[in-house]
């Protein structure tokens, strides 16, 4: 429901469009509405999932608030991790987003949930011995958990930055466009 909230925000300006044609708002209107509407939206995509303060832990779940409530992930049971970066002033921010067998997703971004998350996926490989699937773990996420050596994040990194800047710059193009300029 998250998801689909910030999707609508991002969608926003093509209402805009609409209403603009018709005459019922000033022609100017989608372009404020697609810078206005990208910012929040991407920013609040991103942030959805992500883990909050206070954090609870068992040792088989973790537990965390997030913007969309309180979420908790099977760690026995986690089916997939991929690594998501954003980018700010301070640098890129890392979160390794996990999906459990029951299709919970949360955003983890502390040492300590990624200490538990490490000690899970290090007894999940181990079990795959025994015939236990194993959880789909990204090249990233595995790098950046240091469950595996090579540059599979420097890599991860480039094309994140690549799809950020891409993405927003499509958003931007097509709302002036949408505007008419």
């Amino acid at each position: 429901m998250g998801s689909g909230l910030a999707v609508a925000v991002l969608l926003l300006p093509l209402a805009g469009y609409g209403l603009a044609r018709t005459g019922a708002v000033p022609e100017g209107t989608p372009i404020v509405l697609a810078l206005l509407c990208g910012i929040f939206g991407f920013v609040l995509l991103t942030e959805l999932g992500e883990e909050r303060a206070p954090f609870g832990h068992s040792s088989s779940h973790l537990t965390a608030h997030t913007l969309t409530g309180e979420r908790s992930v099977d760690l026995n049971r986690i089916a997939t991790v991929r690594l998501l970066t954003t980018f700010s002033y301070s640098g890129p921010h890392r979160t390794l987003v996990v999906r459990d067998a029951h299709g919970v997703r949360l955003g983890i971004t502390t040492k300590r949930a990624r200490g538990k998350l490490r000690r899970a996926i290090e007894k999940a490989d181990a079990n795959a011995a025994r015939g236990v699937p194993r959880p789909r773990v990204s090249r990233a996420a595995r790098t950046y958990l240091g469950l595996a050596p090579g540059q599979g994040l420097v890599v991860h990194t480039v094309l994140a930055f690549l799809l950020v800047t891409t993405s927003g710059s499509l958003y931007v193009s097509i709302g002036l466009r949408l505007a008419g300029q």
